[in-house]
């Protein structure tokens, strides 16, 4: 059945993750608009991955509710309007980019363009043209990623989820990347949700989701959550929940407790 709320591309209510005795993700409702970039950041153990693991369909021992487009997470039909990119490359080292890029285009099967046109805008859009015929395994970290991304664009989804993807990354392919974002959301109405636990990229995003230690502090705009806490930076804003959270832990142990069990 598709849900009646249209305005999210991805829908949570009461979404919890338990892994080996341990809540990793407790209790997260929120939501995702279609057509924006959406960050998710916290620090490294927070949730983040597993979140976007449950989002595309791959989270075992997810309960609540998830919906994605209108659909129960993991639902076949979303398999070609979803696209993932993992923080580890996910192509053959032993092919050229273009090599994989024509690989996985022959997998996707006939879409939107042709086959040859698609591989190029995917090169051009990630910025990999002059090293399309360079051997994914000679190229640097940030290049193998890209080409990930590059793998991820060419089935032109309707969303996006993008597991910390600028990473190891020099500041200009970064704004590259965060304008490439922008493109896809303006020109495709394609929906982004990109993770990352680097601060300053807040206020690159539309909207974030903020975690810490599997709980969602926060599910707003960077300038309403600027304006909440009183403070002018993202990172200070983020610091002003942490430490709203700590509180809210001395006066209910339990908190704590029902998180790290």
């Amino acid at each position: 059945m598709v849900s009646s709320d249209v305005a999210a591309a991805v829908r949570a209510d009461g979404l919890t993750v338990v892994r080996g005795g341990r809540t990793v993700l407790a209790d997260l409702s929120f939501r995702v608009p279609r057509s924006t970039v959406t960050g998710l950041l916290g620090p490294s153990g927070c949730g983040k991955s597993t979140l976007m693991r449950a989002v595309v369909g791959t989270q075992a021992k997810v309960t609540g509710t998830l919906e994605v487009l209108g659909h129960p997470a993991g639902t076949a039909s979303l398999r070609s309007r979803v696209g993932y990119v993992t923080q580890a490359p996910s192509v053959y080292s032993d092919l050229t980019a273009r090599q994989n890029l024509d690989y996985f285009a022959s997998v996707l099967g006939p879409a939107r363009g042709e086959h040859h046109e698609r591989v190029e805008r995917a090169l051009a859009d990630v910025d990999l043209t002059s090293h399309a015929d360079v051997l994914v395994g000679h190229l640097s970290g940030g290049q193998r990623s890209r080409v990930s991304l590059a793998v991820a664009l060419l089935g032109t989804p309707d969303l996006l989820v993008l597991d910390e993807p600028t990473v190891g990354l020099d500041p200009v392919l970064r704004r590259g990347l965060w304008d490439l974002f922008h493109r896809l959301t303006a020109e495709r109405g394609t929906t982004l949700l990109i993770s990352s636990h680097v601060m300053d990229e807040a206020d690159r995003c539309e909207r974030l989701l903020l975690m810490r230690a599997g709980r969602l502090l926060a599910d707003d705009t960077p300038e309403s959550l600027r304006a909440r806490t009183r403070t002018d930076t993202m990172e200070d804003a983020f610091l002003h929940l942490v430490d709203t959270a700590r509180r809210a832990e001395r006066d209910n142990p339990a908190w704590q407790e029902e998180t790290t069990r």
